[in-house]
């Protein structure tokens, strides 16, 4: 079952079609025309590269060399059950009197059929602790890990986070399994190497080369609701298949999950989730089986255009505060504009809840607000997702 998103993007799984590849040209400064002396007289001689100096592989490829034997296919099945009642009520269904009326004998028997996916995953741990996306295992009946040395094994969910779009599964078997390094996503530049791997089409072991287009996308920004997440953005190719595979730095460094495409014309842009906030979530996920999201019960906006001057100062409006919650705990009114949570400036609603996603569950959090025209400090605990929406 994929996330709901907008028609121009597409969650990076399940269906096989084929594509058609192109190749870079190089060229070198061996093929170039002698070069003109910039002071006159003769041209000056061009200076071949000695053949020893010349390197078989590139960067890429000895990236891909170190991550590589760690990223895996996962084929899915689930079984999904369909009534053939014709969209009739059960209850209805049931009557003794609607089954004597019709002449049924008895309900129907409800139909069944088999769904497939495939997605990718990379494995973060020697004891066979997989990382991928969780729409790629949700309501999986089973799971096989199809590794890149041809070996093929069940695996078992530990876990699945679906505000996040992360999975934890774990493979079957007590061996020594290959792993890929974790990199640090805070350390990323817009502009450096981004190498995507994984299984697009079904097609496996497949690489693409691309650059870090931006940084912390927050997916509001892409129209997808009922998700906390700032996204790493890349044009390295990314396609239906990807999903769960790793982001590469030029090290061979995992440093995001690829979880989303902008498809469409002139498109070209995958998204992955950061491997700092991929990593933190995998480690509840093993150890509590869930994961754990801080709120303080609160709703946002921007601040509107038309303010004195025309100048839009930074912050969040704050639109609503649920009753009993932590922000009205805290002593947060509607109106009031968060500037800074945890002595940090945030500039909009998104920043806001990424402070705030990032804190501990029952660990005060300062908050800076201002509310007609004086700055006051509050101070809110944070409670985890479940237990707010049980109040």
């Amino acid at each position: 079952m994929a996330v709901a998103v907008p028609s121009a993007l597409r969650i990076t799984g399940h269906r096989v079609c084929h594509q058609r590849g192109l190749l870079p040209l190089v060229v070198t400064a061996s093929l170039l025309s002698p070069l003109i002396s910039p002071w006159g007289g003769e041209p000056a001689k061009a200076v071949p590269t000695p053949p020893s100096a010349l390197s078989p592989q590139s960067f890429v490829a000895s990236a891909v060399a170190r991550s590589g034997p760690a990223v895996v296919t996962l084929e899915t099945q689930r079984t999904v059950r369909a009534s053939s009642s014709n969209g009739l009520p059960q209850g209805l269904l049931m009557d003794p009197f609607f089954q004597q009326f019709f002449g049924m004998q008895g309900q129907p028997a409800p139909r069944s059929r088999v769904e497939r996916g495939q997605g990718s995953g990379v494995i973060f741990d020697a004891k066979g602790l997989v990382l991928t996306n969780a729409h790629v295992v949700e309501n999986a009946d089973q799971v096989v890990v199809g590794l890149p040395d041809g070996r093929r094994v069940s695996g078992q969910v530990v876990g699945q986070d679906s505000v996040t779009d992360l999975a934890v599964v774990k493979l079957e078997g007590e061996r020594s399994w290959p792993t890929a390094p974790l990199g640090n996503s805070d350390r990323l530049r817009v502009g450096d190497w981004a190498i995507a791997v994984g299984n697009p089409f079904g097609l496996e072991n497949t690489v693409t080369l691309g650059i870090v287009s931006n940084l912390n996308r927050n997916v509001s920004q892409l129209g997808i609701q009922g998700k906390r997440l700032d996204l790493i953005q890349t044009d390295a190719a990314i396609n239906p298949g990807n999903s769960g595979g790793p982001l590469l730095n030029a090290g061979g460094e995992v440093v995001g999950i690829n979880t989303l495409v902008r498809s469409g014309p002139g498109a070209g842009l995958g998204f992955a989730i950061p491997i700092n906030r991929a990593r933190t979530i995998a480690m509840q996920l093993v150890d509590q089986g869930r994961a754990s999201h801080p709120m303080i019960g609160i709703g946002l906006s921007t601040i509107p255009a038309s303010t004195p001057g025309g100048v839009v100062p930074p912050g969040a409006v704050v639109r609503s505060v649920m009753p009993g919650g932590p922000g009205a705990q805290g002593g947060l009114q509607v109106n009031d504009v968060i500037v800074a949570v945890a002595g940090a400036s945030v500039k909009s609603p998104a920043e806001v809840v990424t402070a705030i996603d990032r804190s501990l569950v029952g660990q005060p959090l300062s908050l800076r607000i201002e509310r007609q025209g004086q700055s006051l400090p509050i101070t809110v605990t944070p409670v985890d997702m479940r237990a707010l929406k049980m109040q």
